[in-house]
Formats: structure tokens, C-alpha cells, sequence
């Protein structure tokens, strides 16, 4: 890639709306919390850890993401974490970040919810104020559990909306997809949902084009993270180009985990071309090798990416935002100044 190219991606304004926070635990900082918090691992260096990042499937990533969760314990292990992710998006240029968490995987372990919560409010109030990083929560299911696991960590957290309302504006559903589809958790979603939270699921990664049509239709989700199956059902494209429903790609995740086995042939391209409203983001970055803007890079190199792409990529991020119009506008106008500034027309 040429030095340009590389230069324009670092400075592209951008929105990152995949990012699992549990999933940025760097394992520098990974063995650092285990000391603070007496906390043994299975594996004895950093080393060993990363040589352990070799997944054949999305289960053996996540057999290593739980374990790797267990180091956090305090509020200020979940201030740490949130705040070192701050600082590695505002270094790609992510103007905002909507931020999925797991409190399942931490109340199993004992953790109060308000824990989780506060720990990683701190983090993102004090980057809004001292930075101007906007930001959002995004609270989310487990699917390999039951949907009264789910029901129960949603009535849990309601008493903290309040506290909350600045930043926590959505629920989610991650995790192991194969075996547990979207209509699994319907119920617990048309309750969220009818509280005025956004909705938004993981379908479509190894899961089939099924589940995706079950999260829009039984979860009423508003954007799909993932998605990439969608591809395989004609009428499920027409649809999603037709309501521009956003889809959440994590191009990096689908290669370090097999579900494409090589980039060249990853079809965010194609969707984009096809007018989906396709994004690029980081999902679990430090298991994954990268965080945005080296997926950014990935994509622009393996595909390749024309910057037309490459901002219409970023337009749709801050698009799919669940934010009020006025600041959506507000980066849309950002954006297009960029492209001037680089003589590239914006088209949008």
C-alpha cells in the first residue's frame, strides 16, 4: 500500500459500532490484572498467550475469551480495560464508539453488575469530556444460555438506566451462534424493545441467512452485526439494500476465524458495491490481530478499496449510529471536508 494510501485511512473520521470491550483485553494487560487480582491463568507469558490466538472456529475463540475474562474483577479493572481501547480508537480516528458488554460473563463469576457498569461508564464519561470521544453501551445476551438467564440480567440492569441514560441506549446478542437462533430470545428483546432500547443481534457469521431474517423479524433488531451469510438469499439482499439495514462486518474476525480463508475473497466489497450499508470494525481486536483502522488496511489492500470506498465505508458508520441526527450530520459534514481536502468526491 502506498504511504498516501495508508495516510488517508489513519486520518478518516469513522464511527466503530462492533466492539466487544472484553474482547480488547490486550494480554500485556491480561497478565497484569491476573497479579492484581491473584488470579492464575493457563498459560505462563504473553507469548503463550498470543500463540494460543490460532482458532479453527468462533468456539475455540471464545473458549480462550472467558477465560481471558476472568482477570476482570473491579471497577477499575473495567475502567482500565475501556480506557486503553479510548486511547487505541482515538488513535485510528473512531469519533464515536458504540461499545457491546457481557455482564453474563461476569455475574457468573460473582461480579455485580454495577461493577461492570461503572468501570466502563467512567472510562467513556471521561473521554467525552476530556476528549470529546463520543460513545454508547450496548448491552448484551449470551445466546448459548437460557432466555430467563437473559430476562434475569435484563431486569437486573434496569435500576441503572438512569444512571446510565447518557450512554447505555441498546441491547445486543452475541456469542456462540450455531444452535441457539435469534427467536430463542424473542420475548426478552420485545420487552427491551418496548422500554425504548435499540436492537441490535449477531447473525449471519456461522450462522445461516435464517438468522438473520429471525433477528430483523423476531428481535425487531435495527442493525446486524456480521451479516456476512446474508449474501447466500437474494431476497434477504433486496431487503437489507432496500431498508438499508447497516451491517456490522468485522473482516479481520471472519479470517482469524475461518469463516472466509482469505480476505481476497470476503465479500464486503461486492455488498458495498450492491448498496448494502456495509461497516468495518474491529470485533474482538486484540484476538483477532487488529484494531479498525488495521482492518481498514486489510480490506484496502486484499479487496481492493478505492477511497470512494473507503469513505463511504466510514459514511455508513456514523449512518448506522444510534445517534440523534443532528451530530450524524455533524460527522457527515466532517467526512465530506475530508474528502475535499483530499480531492476525492464523496458521494454522499
Amino acid at each position: 500500500m502506498q504511504a498516501a494510501d495508508r495516510a488517508f485511512i489513519l486520518g478518516l473520521p469513522k464511527a466503530e459500532l462492533h466492539l466487544h470491550i472484553e474482547g480488547s483485553l490486550e494480554p500485556e494487560m491480561m497478565f497484569a490484572l491476573a497479579r492484581r487480582n491473584q488470579v492464575t491463568l493457563p498459560y505462563d507469558s504473553v507469548e503463550a498467550i498470543r500463540a494460543a490466538y490460532q482458532f479453527t472456529d468462533l468456539q475455540s475463540f471464545l473458549d480462550l475469551y472467558y477465560a481471558g475474562a476472568a482477570v476482570l474483577q473491579t471497577e477499575q479493572d473495567f475502567y482500565d480495560l475501556t480506557r486503553a481501547y479510548i486511547d487505541r480508537a482515538i488513535a485510528d480516528n473512531v469519533l464515536h464508539a458504540e461499545i457491546f458488554f457481557d455482564p453474563q460473563t461476569h455475574t457468573a463469576r460473582g461480579i455485580a453488575i454495577t461493577t461492570v457498569f461503572a468501570g466502563i461508564a467512567r472510562a467513556l464519561r471521561e473521554a467525552r469530556d476530556q476528549q470529546g470521544f463520543s460513545s454508547r453501551m450496548i448491552l448484551c445476551f449470551l445466546r448459548h444460555l437460557s432466555e430467563d438467564d437473559a430476562m434475569s440480567t435484563l431486569e437486573s440492569a434496569l435500576p441503572l438506566r438512569e444512571d446510565y441514560a447518557d450512554l447505555w441506549n441498546g441491547v445486543g446478542l452475541d456469542s456462540s451462534e450455531l444452535g441457539n437462533p435469534p427467536e430463542k430470545f424473542a420475548h426478552v428483546f420485545t420487552i427491551a424493545q418496548a422500554m425504548g432500547l435499540h436492537i441490535v443481534a449477531h447473525a449471519g457469521e456461522e450462522g445461516p441467512p435464517a438468522y438473520i431474517w429471525g433477528a430483523l423479524d423476531e428481535l425487531g433488531a435495527e442493525r446486524i452485526d456480521h451479516g456476512v451469510r446474508a449474501e447466500e438469499d437474494p431476497a434477504l439482499m433486496e431487503r437489507l439494500i432496500k431498508e438499508q439495514i447497516p451491517l456490522t462486518v468485522c473482516p479481520l474476525s471472519n479470517l482469524k476465524l475461518c469463516v472466509v480463508k482469505d480476505l481476497r475473497q470476503h465479500n464486503l466489497k461486492r455488498m458495498l458495491d450492491a448498496g448494502v450499508c456495509v461497516t468495518i470494525n474491529a470485533d474482538d481486536p486484540s484476538y483477532f490481530g487488529g484494531y479498525v483502522n488495521d482492518n481498514f488496511i486489510a480490506c484496502a489492500e486484499a479487496m481492493p478499496l478505492t477511497r470512494s470506498d473507503l469513505l463511504q465505508l466510514a459514511a455508513n458508520s456514523f449512518r448506522a449510529s444510534f445517534v440523534d441526527d443532528s451530530q450524524r450530520n455533524v460527522w457527515l459534514q466532517t467526512l465530506r471536508d475530508y474528502a475535499q481536502q483530499h480531492g476525492v468526491d464523496a458521494g454522499f
